[in-house]
């Protein structure tokens, strides 16, 4: 992955922003990301550290799904980056009420449906903070895999 990356020239070599990280082992696992100006979820299964790119099923979030996302997302960076202690993170449940809800609301969507894209992802990091409301520093460009 390297340093940080500045957004204006992520742009301009085709990186797209994620909105939210879902899973993150080794680099991003599942979450919710921009792929050619649309919102949509993906999910990889091959991580390869030699490898530039990781493979990913892809599929479209409705606007609902992505208004709810980015809801839980602000809630899980408001808990990210203040002094609460990891018992009382929102991701361990039990926490926040609208987190636990809208967890089980999010839950079908985030299941790859039948006939969900296969692509491959590179990562780049940006140069601001790891967690921020508008999805952090992640983006990803996107292309067809092996």
């Amino acid at each position: 992955m390297g340093g940080p990356w500045y957004e204006r020239q992520l742009i301009a070599d085709g990186f797209e922003r994620a909105y939210a990280v879902l899973e993150w082992y080794d680099g991003p696992r599942k979450g919710l990301a921009v792929i050619d100006g649309v919102p949509h979820y993906f999910e990889g299964w091959d991580h390869d550290p030699a490898d530039a790119a990781d493979e990913y099923f892809v599929w479209p979030a409705s606007e609902v799904a992505v208004a709810m996302e980015r809801e839980q997302w602000a809630i899980f960076v408001k808990y990210e980056v203040s002094e609460a202690g990891r018992d009382e993170h929102p991701a361990n449940g039990g926490t926040d009420a609208r987190y636990d809800e809208l967890e089980s609301l999010l839950a079908p969507h985030r299941q790859a449906p039948e006939g969900a894209r296969r692509l491959a992802g590179e990562v780049r990091l940006d140069d601001g903070d790891r967690y921020r409301p508008d999805g952090g520093d992640l983006w990803l460009r996107w292309r067809s895999s092996r």
